[in-house]
């Protein structure tokens, strides 16, 4: 399917970021835009622009957009967008949708502007932990979404874009009841799991009138074609890299609540659990509540034998599993929150940035899923069980990869699926896990047949 090639240029200006600029920064911004940003900028305004199509696959979103582009120009009284052949859906009589335009500017700011923030003379290499965890930091304070002195409040929802009616009902009630607690609500800014929690508190928080409710998305480029933020997202962030967002979800969070997913919930865990398990995070009182309808019980019980079968029974007391009671879910979620504000009140530590949180580099250095790489994870018990988790995490952002990011898509029309090699017991419950993800239609759209990136051996 090709879209026509239609000439329609509209010209936008920026909606709460970039709009006070000099003429310097806005001839800067222009010169990265043209430069070797530019496809990568292109990609992730045209996914944005995209929001609400059916379509869950980057490649298909391009060839169908082949011929949208967009530009950056300057007048005295700020920069401009021009965007070529956008999706039509994106205006209203002419005018683009106020969202919309807040996440076009979100885009630009955090891809191009506030790397520039960090680079110094003397500290422009992301080589070291520290720095990593730091330049985090600071394209969540560029995109205002860390506020200084706010009481704990934030309650990360993870699970997936692609869920049956009955999981998305759910989600949106448990929404609700965590709104109606005064809780804000953060996900990966997406459809499914990701709009469904925010949706449900939208109404709770109208209930209080509680207008300065924040619904934070935080996503990357490589998925945000096949995830594009939803409506009710008022603050979007667009990380670099899967490894730089998961840290940003951590060290922001103040509780986190898992809805049922496929394997990028699954990494979301397994990226948890792994930190938790590091042996200077035993102290800190972060849990985490795995919650769906009585439907999904069964989901549930598969990824709980799962981290059992692979990290331990240990790793399991890290969360709590709560199914069909979301009022029961948003009472434990506030006392977790009411734990966590005493313990960082106990230790001074900061409200709204978990420094303390202890990340190894190792897991933040982006992991690039080819085949030599995904064949070549440990996929082992003889290990640290918080490298197993690592390990396992990057199996199943291989997989994502393979199923809904352009190169991964690519790598796998060209050489194949991807091949994990684990010790038997490991591949046992890894191959168990995903053939239950796709009798169910977690890996894609349920409209779509899908059919595997990977093999395990």
């Amino acid at each position: 399917m090709t879209k026509k090639t239609v000439k329609s240029v509209y010209s936008v200006s920026p909606q709460s970021s970039l709009e006070l600029l000099s003429i310097n920064e806005m001839r800067w911004l222009i010169e990265r835009s043209e430069g070797e940003q530019h496809e990568l900028i292109r990609r992730c305004v045209l996914a944005v622009l995209n929001s609400g199509s059916e379509l869950d696959n980057a490649k298909e979103i391009l060839e169908i957009y082949h011929d949208f582009d967009v530009k950056l120009s300057w007048q005295r009284r700020g920069i401009r967008f021009e965007l070529i052949n956008p999706p039509t859906a994106a205006f209203v009589d002419g005018e683009m949708i106020l969202g919309m335009r807040e996440h076009l500017s979100a885009v630009v700011r955090d891809l191009i502007y506030s790397p520039s923030l960090f680079q110094t003379n003397n500290n422009h290499e992301l080589s070291e932990g520290r720095r990593i965890t730091d330049y985090i930091f600071r394209i969540l304070r560029n995109a205002e979404t860390v506020i200084p002195g706010q009481r704990p409040n934030l309650v990360v929802c993870w699970g997936g874009h692609s869920i049956p009616e009955i999981e998305y009902r759910y989600t949106k009630k448990a929404g609700y009841e965590l709104g109606l607690r005064g809780l804000d609500i953060c996900t990966g800014c997406g459809p499914g799991v990701m709009k469904g929690p925010m949706k449900g508190a939208t109404i709770s928080h109208a209930k209080h009138r509680n207008l300065g409710a924040l619904y934070l998305g935080i996503t990357e480029p490589g998925i945000i074609a096949s995830e594009p933020p939803n409506p009710i997202v008022n603050h979007l962030v667009v990380m670099p890299d899967i490894e730089k967002r998961l840290e940003a979800f951590v060290r922001l969070a103040h509780a986190i609540v898992i809805f049922p997913g496929g394997v990028g919930t699954a990494e979301e865990l397994l990226y948890l659990i792994g930190i938790l398990l590091h042996p200077d995070n035993q102290s800190i009182p972060l849990k985490v509540i795995l919650t769906g309808p009585k439907a999904s019980k069964g989901y549930f019980d598969q990824m709980d034998h799962f981290i059992r079968d692979t990290l331990g029974e240990h790793a399991a007391g890290y969360y709590q599993i709560i199914i069909d009671n979301p009022c029961k879910m948003a009472q434990v979620v506030k006392q977790n929150v009411k734990d966590l504000t005493q313990f960082r009140l106990d230790h001074s530590d900061s409200f709204h940035f978990n420094w303390r949180l202890k990340v190894d580099e190792s897991w933040q250095v982006p992991f690039e899923p080819t085949h030599e790489s995904m064949s070549a994870l440990n996929l082992s018990k003889e290990q640290p069980v918080h490298k197993l988790a690592l390990n396992l995490r990057k199996a199943f952002s291989g997989i994502v990869a393979g199923n809904v990011k352009p190169d991964g898509v690519a790598a796998v029309e060209k050489n194949g699926p991807f091949v994990l090699n684990g010790s038997p017991e490991i591949s046992q419950s890894l191959d168990k896990l995903l053939k239950s993800f796709i009798a169910e239609k977690r890996m894609t759209l349920p409209t779509r047949e899908y059919v595997p990136c990977f093999r395990i051996e």
